[in-house]
């Protein structure tokens, strides 16, 4: 029998082992020392609420699944009908093909074709590889259409960093704005400083009950030119998620909303552009024919 999602990738390099699985590309486990840092899924098990999912060719939510570019309106699938949005991509269920397999690294692909509300092909590949700084994920696209393209990245993963609710962890978020959201449907209405309000993360601190469901951008970066959120539990351990530069966005979810999971992780996902990006033209990547674009995010523990 095939599991829900697919050929199952196993990879290792050290303490660090993870899964990543044929059904979008997805990472389904990631371990350091045996402890999850994931929040991830069964192997008998689909993928719920976008965990470890790969979100492209853009990430989060689309305003009536409706934009205009280059002079053209499209009309994308509403795959949130609930909220008549249309969300997180186009290659979250496909069936990607395993482009190359080592001990410590695996990279899949994946021939997004021209379609209804998405007009262009695209080439994604997706690289998972471990070493002793943990997990890096590189997410790449080629434009093979003769037009340009709209694009942006994401990606779904919910962090552990000890044992649950998230509550009692301590959070910091090197981010100076949040985007704003209707409440109905999580669309964006503007953007806030955090400077002075309970949403400012930029300094470590207990996470409470503050409820989140927002896009941080402006992100604080190091040297290096990438910028870290850090989780650390009251036993001491902890998971860090960084990304590069070309992530300009990081969606913090507590899932306040899913009773059955609420609270027992905190989805912390990489964007390169924020919600609604294709309508806002935010930190879209207009995407020239034959051009390929790249962009790396990775997971470490900090035990």
């Amino acid at each position: 029998m095939l599991a829900p999602s697919g050929q199952q990738f196993h990879i290792s390099s050290g303490d660090y082992a993870a899964v990543v699985t044929e059904s979008g590309g997805a990472l389904r486990a990631l371990t350091h020392r045996g402890r999850p840092l994931l929040d991830g899924f069964e192997e008998d098990r689909t993928a719920s609420g976008g965990r470890g999912q790969l979100l492209m060719p853009w990430p989060n939510r689309i305003r009536d699944g409706r934009y205009r570019f280059e002079g053209d309106s499209q009309q994308l699938a509403l795959s949130e009908p609930s909220r008549h949005n249309a969300s997180h991509g186009l290659v979250r269920w496909a069936a990607w093909s395993l482009v190359a397999h080592r001990p410590d690294h695996v990279t899949l692909g994946y021939r997004l074709m021209s379609q209804t509300g998405y007009p262009w092909t695209l080439d994604v590949e997706v690289g998972y590889a471990l070493g002793a700084d943990g997990l890096t994920v590189t997410q790449t696209a080629t434009n093979r259409s003769d037009t340009v393209a709209p694009y942006a990245s994401g990606a779904h993963p919910y962090l552990l960093a000890g044992a649950g609710p998230v509550d009692g962890w301590t959070v910091e978020v090197p981010a100076e704005v949040r985007m704003l959201t209707d409440a109905e449907r999580l669309l964006p209405t503007g953007t806030e400083d955090v400077d002075g309000t309970p949403y400012d993360l930029r300094t470590p601190r207990e996470l409470g009950d503050l409820v989140l469901n927002h896009a941080y951008g402006r992100l604080q970066r190091g040297e290096d030119g990438r910028a870290t959120a850090r989780l650390r539990a009251p036993e001491g351990t902890g998971v860090e998620l960084w990304v590069d530069g070309r992530h300009q966005w990081l969606m913090l979810y507590t899932a306040d909303d899913v009773p059955a999971t609420a609270r027992h992780s905190l989805a912390v996902e990489p964007m390169t552009a924020p919600p609604d990006a294709f309508n806002s033209g935010l930190d879209l990547v207009r995407l020239a024919p034959g051009e390929r674009v790249s962009a790396s995010w990775g997971v470490r523990s900090t035990d």
